[in-house]
């Protein structure tokens, strides 16, 4: 990496330091050459990957024993948000392929029982399960509680109804978690969680979704599916806490893979300024130019003060961090976002020639700033936490 002084910071130990090192170089060694083409098979090939290397043993707890296959007792935020932003700085998808991983799994990790987690942890660390979490509907995006989807209770089975879009790995996860009405209370408080394996009665992949940075995505549908009660998590009415809890977790880490774009955003504008020539001087001798770059670098820096202090925050303090993890999403993402515009503009023309480096971070940082709360929500989070004080 070009700047790793940020690991200096007293947020991190030296075990931090180096999984940072490690993780960098393996992806400098593996990841060079990944097909956009076919997102499907690059990404069930980046989860394989990830899981021979051990990396997705960051994104589950290892469990009584190491049963459930993590490396850590518990989900270390500082490790998954390392690991999240030098993958996105070396290839979107794959940290794409690891994020989800977590996500997919990190309802399992907090409220399944031992059963669920030994059958489906260790499989997600390996690399061997693809995970998926299955929360937004066509009518239930930000606002969760809408949700249409049903579950209804038929002795030892619930029977689930409705569909979910927007939901990534959706198409080639071997399991969701579903959050769907149960009816226990009105509005949140009737929203119950389930696993639904792939290949379940019932489930099926309603249409793909196409993006312009190509991810797997999917609307998924349920007909009458049937699954047993032993695939709930935690108890009847839980889900929307879980669901909450979940992305709590881990919503600092999208603010890291954003830094990870952002970075490697300003390593592509920093060698296009020293190498431009034009006017008889480089492009970076432009006083225009330097004042871009201080203000690139700034927001960088900003952006991974309030990242890590959330993710400290979480592992060291023991704190809830809604607050925090809401500052840092909304900061990095969009600070992101003008990084990778203002990089994209000193390259001129060859800046939206498709594969680029600037032009494919230009298109992977947008659905960042939508999804796992879009900019707006975190606002709302941000100010409902300042209100309950």
């Amino acid at each position: 990496m070009r700047d790793s002084s940020w690991l200096d910071w007293p947020f991190f130990d030296d075990a931090h330091r180096t999984l940072a090192h490690e993780a960098d170089a393996w992806c400098a060694q593996s990841l060079g050459d990944v097909d956009h083409h076919d997102a499907d098979a690059a990404c069930r090939q980046l989860v394989k990957a990830l899981g021979q290397a051990g990396w997705l043993r960051y994104a589950v707890p290892s469990g009584p024993g190491g049963a459930w296959g993590g490396a850590l007792p518990e989900v270390d935020s500082r490790a998954v948000c390392i690991l999240r932003e030098t993958l996105a700085r070396h290839e979107g998808l794959a940290d794409f392929a690891f994020a989800m991983q977590g996500l997919g799994s990190g309802a399992i990790s907090l409220m399944g029982s031992e059963a669920l987690r030994q059958r489906y942890l260790p499989r997600v660390a390996r690399g061997e399960a693809i995970a998926a979490f299955a929360l937004s509907e066509p009518d239930a995006g930000s606002d969760v509680a809408a949700m249409a989807c049903e579950a209804r209770l038929e002795d030892d089975h619930y029977v689930l109804n409705g569909a979910k879009t927007w939901i990534s790995n959706g198409g080639i996860a071997d399991f969701y978690c579903v959050f769907a009405r149960t009816g226990e209370a009105p509005g949140a408080r009737g929203i119950s969680a389930f696993v639904v394996d792939a290949d379940t009665p019932g489930f099926s992949i309603g249409e793909r979704i196409e993006l312009i940075a190509p991810h797997p995505l999917a609307t998924i549908r349920f007909d009458n599916c049937r699954i047993p009660v032993s695939q709930r998590l935690g108890e009847p009415g839980q889900g929307f806490k879980l669901a909450m809890m979940t992305l709590d977790i881990f919503r600092a880490s999208v603010a890291a893979a954003a830094l990870g774009f952002a970075r490697r955003a300003l390593d592509e504008g920093l060698a296009r300024a020293k190498s431009r020539r034009m006017f008889g001087q480089t492009l970076g001798d432009l006083q225009l130019t330097q004042a871009a770059l201080g203000d690139m670098d700034t927001a960088i820096d900003a952006s991974a003060l309030l990242t890590y202090r959330a993710a400290w925050m979480r592992d060291v303090k023991k704190t809830r961090t809604t607050r925090e993890a809401a500052m840092a999403k909304m900061t990095a993402t969009e600070s992101a976002q003008a990084v990778i515009d203002r990089a994209l503009q000193m390259f001129g023309g060859a800046g939206v020639v498709s594969g680029m480096p600037v032009e494919t971070l230009y298109r992977e940082i947008r659905a960042l700033r939508i999804y796992e709360g879009a900019t707006e929500v975190q606002k709302l989070i941000i100010a409902r936490e300042l209100l309950k004080a």
